[in-house]
């Protein structure tokens, strides 16, 4: 399992939140995808090394932004 966390940008409300979440968990090797938007972070739990080029495209195309913290 490897844990990393991600700066998401353009979130204004929890159901922004929530698509994040779901196009996180639609990256493959994606187990759990928490995301905060207080924090304007998301953590991804993955099977092995995150595809982050994958869960970058994933959430912009949800119409926001995600780079590593």
């Amino acid at each position: 399992m490897s844990t990393t966390t991600l700066k998401i940008e353009g979130m204004t409300c929890n159901n922004c939140a929530h698509h994040v979440q779901e196009a996180l968990i639609s990256v493959p090797g994606v187990e759990k995808a928490d995301v905060s938007l207080a924090q304007k972070q998301a953590v991804v739990v993955s099977e092995g090394p995150l595809d982050l080029s994958a869960a970058v495209q994933a959430v912009e195309e949800e119409g926001y932004k995600a780079s590593l913290t």
